[in-house]
This record gives structure tokens, C-alpha cells and sequence, in this order.
């Protein structure tokens, strides 16, 4: 992003909207937006200094005259030189949280707007970094962005992860390539296991930090247990069970790369004689382990995102009802049933609604144990609420 302040567009809200953005909001949608023919034709991701009608300054944003959430906080003072040295202040804050979260560095580096780089996620692996920009301003801001995590952090690799559906939104091509460094391999340490990450063919950024609390949680259940994980992905549940004494760990996953990566895991750890790989869809799994008897003292349903947009919700709030009516009934009585959905378009109360409607369905009593979402490495900007998108339910079943 080439940006002179001095020269930066002026953008004015609306007479009466900007209720939103004066009470803190990052967001400014396209029709709060006095929308001329010069500011449509401006190109997307650009910066721009954001104005009341009233003249109240709002400070800088990024601006996609395309999207419909058309601007998106970048800093309050609208001369900001929005240069390598503002990313590295931006990314060394971020990294300052998370290194009194963590002692290792594996974690969520920036979760987007709650770490002012509204659309961008980055995921730390040690020396290798995965970085997703989901929005026009933060693809423009990618060499300034690269530049300052040399400079803080000196990774050996940082790839970029821009194959997200919603970049599309934003006008923006979807890729997967490295930006700096050429080995691509990366790892990550959890809960006393190395885990091999795919930084260029696996789902998301690679491996989903977001559970890591909530495997933490699952893991002090299962000495002595037998464990199902369903949408295993590459394992984290089901291995960090193994490795907390689980006696079989059972891996269900369609994706056969997915489970090669995972048993290469278990191997790599001493795990795998007591870890089985199915491959298979797992609702189809699921219901053929249901019929035939099949039992399990935990179950781990942690599908990948059932709606991709709003309208999509009626649907997967059916789909969540069906995984935990085919989910409970392999449950053995007294064990513990874990699911969680990833909707950002399913609120947390209509998720744990439908999945107790399933519990009903398979005629099983419940205790909650917990409820939840993401771990603190994925903060959540205040006027944001719906980017909490991780719910996450943990119920035993007498």
C-alpha cells in the first residue's frame, strides 16, 4: 500500500449514521457511506481518512468501495503513516499478549480486528508463519505486514494462506504460496506431542489453535478411555487423548491426507498401537457405529462449518440437531460427549439449542459440563460480537 496521509481520500458518513462508528464500532457499512462517483471509483484496500457529516474525525481506514462492509478501522488518528514501523507497533502488541499467555510460541499471533488489523489472521509455528488476509486492506498491506514480521520476528518461513471463501466478498483472487522462505515444512507442540503442520495443503491456517483449551479439557477425561474422533482433521483431540493415557483412540476422517499426516503423528510420538485411522464421512460413520452397538467413553464431533453464510443457518442448525442425535448414542453410559461448531452464522444459544433437541432425539440424559469458545489467543473485539464463532458444549451422559 503506497499511502501518503496528507494525500489520503476523505470519505463522509451519512447524516445519522454514525451512531455506530462514534460509539467504537470498526466497521462502516457501504450504505452509511455518502457514496459519490470519485469514492466508488476508488480502488479497494486503499486508505482513507473516515469523517462524520458533522466533521467528527474518525481516524484512518481501509476502504473497498466493492464490500459491503466498505470500511474498517486501521488506526484513530487519521495522519497515521500506516508504514512498516505502525505494523510492527500492530504485530509486537499482539505478540507481547501472547507471550504472557504462552510459554512455547505456537498460538494465534493476530485474530483480526481484536488486534487492530482488521481481516487479517496469522498463526505461529515457531520460525513459521501462516498469514491469511481476508480483507483488500490488509492484501494491500501484506509487503509492509511481511517486511515488520521480519524485522520483529525473523521467521524462517511465511507462507500465505489466501485460499478463504470470504475473500471473495472482498474482490479478492484466491492462492496459497509461500512469501518468504522456501522449506515449508512446520510443526507445533502441544500438550507434550510434536504435530507435523501442512502449511500449504491443510485446512485453514494449519492446525486450529482454537480448540487448544478445550483439547486441554478433553484430555484430563481420558485415562483408561476409549475415544472416537470425528472430523479428526490431523488428530489433536484424539492423540492429545492417546497421550494422556486413553486405552484406543479411534480417528474418523474423510480426507486420507489428513489421516496419513495423523498416523505419521501417532507413529512419531509412540502412540500408534493404541490409534486406529477410519476414513470414511463421518454422519455415514456415525450412524453405522450407532446401529451396530459400537461404544465409546468419549465422543469428539468437531465437524468443519456447516453454514458458509446467513442463509445457510436453518440448515445447519438441522445438521447440528442430526450429529448430536447420531453422536449420543455411542457414548457408553457415564462417558462425555464433546461437539463444537466453527459457524460464524450460528449464534452460540440456537447451536446448544439444537444440539440438545439431538440429545432429546437419541432419548439421552445430559449434564452440561461446559460451555464455551475459542481460547484467549482469538480475542474478541467488544463491538464484535459475532466473531466469536467457536461454541463449544461438553456434556457427560449418565
Amino acid at each position: 500500500m503506497s499511502d501518503t496521509p496528507a494525500d489520503r481520500p476523505l470519505i463522509r458518513l451519512l447524516p445519522g449514521h454514525d451512531r455506530r462508528v462514534k460509539a467504537g464500532h470498526p466497521w462502516a457499512f457501504s450504505n452509511e457511506i455518502a457514496m459519490t462517483p470519485a469514492i466508488r471509483a476508488l480502488p479497494p484496500g486503499g486508505a482513507v481518512r473516515l469523517e462524520g457529516d458533522d466533521g467528527w474525525r474518525h481516524g484512518s481506514w481501509s476502504f473497498n468501495p466493492h464490500s459491503l462492509i466498505a470500511a474498517r478501522l486501521l488506526d484513530r488518528d487519521p495522519a497515521a503513516a500506516l508504514d512498516a514501523a505502525w505494523a510492527e507497533r500492530r504485530l509486537g502488541a499482539a505478540l507481547a499478549l501472547r507471550e504472557r499467555l504462552y510459554d512455547a510460541p505456537f498460538y494465534r499471533l493476530v485474530h483480526a480486528e481484536a488486534d487492530g488489523l482488521p481481516g487479517l489472521v496469522i498463526d505461529r509455528y515457531g520460525d513459521a508463519l501462516a498469514l491469511q488476509a481476508n480483507t483488500a486492506g490488509m492484501e494491500a498491506l501484506t509487503p509492509v505486514l511481511v517486511e515488520a514480521l521480519r524485522r520483529l520476528l525473523a521467521p524462517r518461513l511465511v507462507v500465505a494462506r489466501n485460499d478463504a471463501a470470504v475473500r471473495r466478498l472482498e474482490g479478492l483472487e484466491e492462492g496459497v504460496a509461500p512469501l518468504l522462505g522456501s522449506d515449508t515444512t512446520a510443526r507445533v507442540e502441544e500438550g507434550g506431542l510434536g504435530f507435523a503442520v501442512d502449511l500449504l495443503g491443510g485446512q485453514k491456517t494449519g492446525w486450529f489453535y482454537d480448540q487448544r483449551e478445550n483439547r486441554d479439557r478433553v484430555a484430563r477425561l481420558a485415562r483408561s478411555a476409549t475415544v472416537l474422533d470425528a472430523f479428526c482433521h490431523t488428530g489433536g483431540f484424539g492423540l492429545r487423548c492417546a497421550a494422556a493415557g486413553a486405552a484406543r483412540v479411534t480417528l474418523l476422517d474423510r480426507s486420507a491426507h489428513a489421516l496419513d499426516l495423523t498416523m505419521e503423528t501417532a507413529r512419531g510420538n509412540g502412540l500408534a498401537e493404541r490409534v486406529e485411522a477410519q476414513r470414511g464421512e463421518a454422519l455415514e460413520a456415525l450412524e453405522r457405529m450407532g446401529a451396530a452397538g459400537t461404544r465409546f467413553d468419549i465422543v469428539v464431533a468437531d465437524p468443519p462449518a456447516f453454514a458458509k453464510s446467513r442463509k445457510d443457518q436453518p440448515q445447519a442448525l438441522r445438521g447440528y440437531g442430526k450429529l448430536a442425535r447420531l453422536a449420543a448414542p455411542l457414548v457408553a453410559p457415564g462417558g462425555f460427549l464433546f461437539i463444537a461448531s466453527c459457524s460464524h452464522h450460528v449464534a452460540p444459544g440456537d447451536f446448544a439449542d439444537a444440539v440438545i433437541w439431538g440429545l432429546g432425539r437419541a432419548r439421552r440424559e445430559a449434564k452440561l459440563l461446559f460451555q464455551g469458545g475459542a481460547g484467549p489467543d482469538h480475542p474478541v473485539h467488544p463491538q464484535l460480537p459475532e466473531s466469536a464463532y467457536l461454541k463449544a458444549l461438553l456434556f457427560q451422559l449418565p
